[in-house]
């Protein structure tokens, strides 16, 4: 696991101690706590920018089937069941 050192502020040390007095967490566990939340809010908001950017690719696409022409495809008949459990196959 990486060390990195920070420099904070007295009022943000004082706060950092303050929080992990009332949770009982350690102050090292706080800061790795809110980096993980840091993390996860970025990637999340990264992903939200990806598929904006995506949002309309397909738009104006004369190669592809309409929707309506696959949803016939996953449309298969199926064979009636004539209610003899034996039969059925996995």
């Amino acid at each position: 696991m990486a060390i990195a050192g920070l420099h904070l502020t007295e009022q943000e040390q004082t706060a950092l101690e303050t929080m992990a007095q009332r949770t009982g967490k350690t102050p090292d566990e706080l800061v790795h706590d809110a980096i993980k939340q840091l993390i996860a809010q970025f990637q999340s908001e990264d992903r939200l920018s990806l598929l904006r950017q995506a949002r309309g690719m397909w738009k104006d696409r004369t190669d592809l089937p309409s929707l309506a022409d696959l949803r016939r495809e996953w449309d298969r008949p199926t064979e009636p069941d004539d209610g003899d459990p034996k039969e059925k196959s996995l």
